[in-house]
């Protein structure tokens, strides 16, 4: 009698943190400038995709307003949350508005400081 195993699955169940964090930015004018600026960042990965442009970073990435106002040709100012959160689908990680920059973070306790979040237990 003839034994098969089958193949473990590529797409199972995991639970290990990927201290992974990104967004997702429309192909268009706008993201391609917003990706342009990520790309140099250190541990930012930019995946041009047909209808959207993956930007993947390694713990935490900061995109800075002025530098995107800059690359667009714009002046300092013209690019702020709302603009990126019009250009931008979707995201992972624990994202952060400030009033010059937006925070991404892959691991939430990362994010502790600017949530005002403690991550010392209390006794009660």
């Amino acid at each position: 009698m003839t034994r098969f195993k089958t193949a473990e699955s590529p797409y199972k169940s995991d639970n290990t943190a990927s201290n992974m964090c990104g967004f997702t930015l429309m192909n268009n004018q706008v993201g391609e400038v917003v990706a342009a600026v990520m790309s140099t960042k250190p541990g930012v990965r930019v995946t041009p995709l047909p209808s959207m442009i993956r930007v993947d970073a390694l713990n935490r990435m900061e995109v800075v307003y002025d530098e995107i106002s800059e690359a667009l040709g714009e002046e300092a100012g013209y690019f702020d949350a709302a603009e990126f959160e019009e250009n931008m689908s979707t995201h992972y990680g624990r994202m952060v508005h400030e009033d010059d920059r937006t925070i991404m973070f892959a691991n939430p306790e990362d994010a502790a400081e600017y949530l005002g979040f403690d991550l010392i237990a209390s006794a009660k």
